[in-house]
């Protein structure tokens, strides 16, 4: 990086960090430093909550989605504005009248203590993994492209974090996050004009967006639906609007890291307002960044991009005797990629005519290139696999922080690793804080010392968010690549979040069911989610609903049990 970078990176990063301690200094009691003293206004609500969802992942990993697979991934997001409306109808007046700290404390006083525990224990075990990865996620591909140590990067990314968060707790997280918002999509807005800009003379706008479509990237919206095929796909209209719903019922319903960032709005109307600007938001930023991604891959229709997009691995190649075989295939898919050059203008000159039949001739001359040029890609990949077996092969994940390092000018580079360090930061912070809470609230101050002082669980909060941080640290420093990453965090999600979503679901709406019924039919439908994910091809998404709905029938079904016994028992 050139010393530019250097300074509007430190300076972006310095600015942030210490705004977010000074700003928030003196938190002297739990309702402080857990709930912020109830200041939050509705328009820092919305921007934590967005900053919150928005990991250094959706920065890095969005971007290659869209390269490799369009736009389909928007429709994850479809089920969320209707959530944020159950969850402002449901959801917050409860949370409110109950003046709770986490929202685990509402099931003790629905259900039981075991109940309450057994949530917050799968809150814990989930984002505890997330927020490895959250931290993991953008240190090694940083790490690979700056050349820096991936425990390094770790390092600082985790410390960095865990210092304003253990200084100002849950205010600190929220009005960091107003600026760390501001970085983010600042940075990707002026990283969307660059891509446009460097297209060629002949490429307008409306071309790009064009050849995007005849390529298949501009898939927004797919209706298709096929009962024998369609539980395996993970993105249409459908999966989003049910999977993505029960999602993001479950996320901003009963997830701590969320939860949090609403508990301190000054008033229901002000976190409502909040949620419900995270609703209208969402999906345009989301829209936003995989456009980017597609724009991208139409930048290097005309740019030849790398065979591999990890230069990291591809230098570990050039360093055994697989050497010569890789530099063969990159000479083949140079020759590739010069013919398809030729074809792309071809196909921008047909679409500007409105010729059917030069457009089809045009589009299958490119697609079949691009095909051509799949295929050495798939072969760099098995070669990589060869010559250096623990070699992660799937580098789309790569694919957007390659063309910032290559392309773009001293300063932007700069401002787009602050982007990603600043999107790091601000998902991090809001677990470590969610984490910590849930950990003193749920467990610490419930189950082992419920006789403590202010004083004594505020010092336990910081300390619970220096240790959560080390945690997290640790499992990012050992941790290893699966497959997208964005998917890795939304999987790891799903597997739990179900469950948790079934055991509210069953307290806010099923009355009839008490607390021994729930409890065991959590554990049932858990038992069950995992069982799809490792047996089944099942879609991730799809897993929230099945948890969910698990819960609820399993829990009709043993409180009819339960109850028949409880009976038999009073009869005796």
């Amino acid at each position: 990086m050139r010393p530019l970078d250097w300074i509007v990176l430190l300076g972006t990063m310095g600015f942030i960090v210490i705004y977010g301690i000074w700003k928030t200094r003196g938190s002297k009691d739990i309702e402080g430093y857990l709930k912020g003293d109830n200041s939050m206004k509705w328009w820092t609500i919305g921007l934590s909550i967005m900053a919150t969802q928005a990991s250094a992942i959706t920065f890095l990993s969005t971007p290659g989605q869209a390269y490799e697979d369009g736009m389909r991934f928007v429709q994850f997001y479809f089920g969320l504005p209707i959530a944020m409306v159950i969850i402002s109808i449901t959801v917050i007046p409860i949370f409110y009248r109950l003046k709770v700290y986490t929202a685990y404390e509402f099931l003790e006083n629905r259900f039981d203590l075991k109940t309450r525990s057994l949530a917050a224990l799968l809150f814990l075990i989930q984002r505890g993994l997330a927020a490895g990865i959250t931290i993991y996620a953008p240190a090694i591909i940083l790490s690979t492209m700056l050349g820096w140590s991936l425990t390094i990067t770790n390092l600082i990314i985790g410390v960095v974090v865990i210092i304003y968060t253990m200084s100002g707790g849950t205010k600190a997280v929220s009005v960091t996050q107003k600026q760390q918002m501001a970085v983010m999509m600042g940075g990707m807005i002026i990283a969307g004009i660059m891509v446009v800009r460097y297209l060629p003379e002949n490429v307008g706008f409306g071309d790009a967006v064009a050849v995007a479509g005849k390529l298949g990237k501009m898939n927004v919206v797919d209706f298709s639906w096929d009962w024998k095929t369609s539980w395996d796909d993970r993105y249409n209209f459908w999966s989003g609007m049910t999977g993505g719903l029960f999602l993001a019922l479950s996320y901003f319903g009963t997830d701590q890291s969320q939860v949090a960032r609403y508990l301190g709005g000054k008033s229901i109307a002000e976190s409502r307002l909040g949620l419900l600007f995270n609703g209208l938001l969402k999906i345009p930023m989301q829209f936003l960044i995989l456009f980017i991604g597609v724009m991208v891959f139409v930048f290097y229709q005309f740019n030849q991009p790398p065979v591999f997009f990890n230069e990291g691995t591809k230098t570990k190649v050039y360093a055994t005797e697989h050497a010569a075989e890789l530099r063969t295939l990159e000479a083949n898919y140079s020759s590739i990629f010069e013919e398809k050059q030729q074809a792309m203008h071809g196909l921008v000159s047909a679409l500007k005519t409105d010729d059917a039949a030069a457009i089809a001739t045009a589009e299958a001359q490119v697609e079949n290139l691009n095909a051509a040029g799949k295929e050495v890609r798939e072969e760099v990949k098995t070669l990589i696999k060869t010559a250096v077996p623990d070699a992660e092969t799937r580098d789309t994940d790569y694919v957007f922080i390659s063309f910032v390092m290559k392309y773009l000018p001293a300063g932007l580079v700069g401002l787009l690793l602050a982007v990603i360090f600043s999107a790091a930061m601000s998902s991090v912070a809001s677990e470590l804080n969610a984490l910590a809470s849930t950990t003193v609230v749920d467990i610490y101050k419930r189950s082992v010392n419920p006789n403590g002082s202010d004083t004594h669980y505020l010092n336990a909060s910081k300390l619970f968010t220096v240790a959560w941080g080390i945690i997290a640290i640790l499992f990012a420093t050992f941790a290893s690549l699966l497959d997208n990453l964005i998917q890795a965090v939304n999987i790891i999600g799903s597997i739990f979040y179900g469950t948790i979503l079934g055991i509210f679901l069953v307290a806010f709406y099923f009355k009839r069911i008490k607390g021994h019924a729930v409890f065991f039919a959590a554990i049932l439908a858990e038992l069950v989610v995992l069982y799809c994910f490792y047996f089944t091809d099942i879609a991730f998404l799809w897993f929230n609903v099945i948890g969910c709905v698990a819960v609820i029938l399993f829990g009709f079904v043993l409180q009819r049990l339960i109850g028949k016994k409880e009976n038999e028992l009073m009869k005796v």
